[in-house]
C-alpha cells in the first residue's frame, strides 16, 4: 500500500523552528490531500494543516501564522514549516494522505505515517 514517512522532528526551544518532512511512495495514481496531524500525550489527535493538490490549504487556529505547509507534487512530499514554536506544540506529528492508488484499478487511500516527535521546551 502506501507508505508515508516522516522526518524532521526534534527538540527546539521556544520560538524555534522546525521543518518537517513526509514522502509518500508506493502505487499512486494521485494524492487529493496531505496533511499533518498531532497527538499529545492525553490528548486527541487533531487536524493541524492540511493541503490539497490544487494547493488549497487549512490550518488549526492555534498553528495560524506560524505554520506552513507545501507540497510538491511531482516528489509526493508534503512540508510543515514550523516557525514561533511553543511549548503547546509538543506532540507527535503525523503525515496523512489520501487519495487514489494503482494506475489500472484506482482505489481509494487513506494512510498513515509512524510520526515524529517534536519537543518544545527549554
Amino acid at each position: 500500500q502506501v507508505q508515508l514517512v516522516e522526518s524532521g522532528g526534534g527538540l527546539v526551544q521556544p520560538g524555534g523552528s522546525l521543518r518537517l518532512s513526509c514522502a509518500a511512495s508506493g502505487s499512486i495514481f494521485s494524492i487529493d490531500v496531505m496533511g499533518w496531524y498531532r497527538q499529545a500525550p492525553g490528548k486527541q489527535r487533531e487536524l493541524v494543516a492540511a493541503i490539497t493538490s490544487g494547493g488549497s490549504t487549512n490550518y488549526a487556529d492555534p498553528v495560524k501564522g506560524r505554520f506552513t505547509i507545501s507540497r510538491d507534487i511531482p516528489k509526493n512530499t508534503v512540508y510543515l514549516q514550523m516557525n514561533s514554536l511553543k511549548p503547546e506544540d509538543t506532540a507527535v506529528y503525523y503525515c496523512h494522505a489520501e487519495g487514489f492508488k494503482d494506475r489500472a484499478l484506482l482505489y481509494p487511500f487513506g494512510s498513515w505515517g509512524q510520526g515524529t516527535q517534536v519537543t518544545v521546551s527549554s
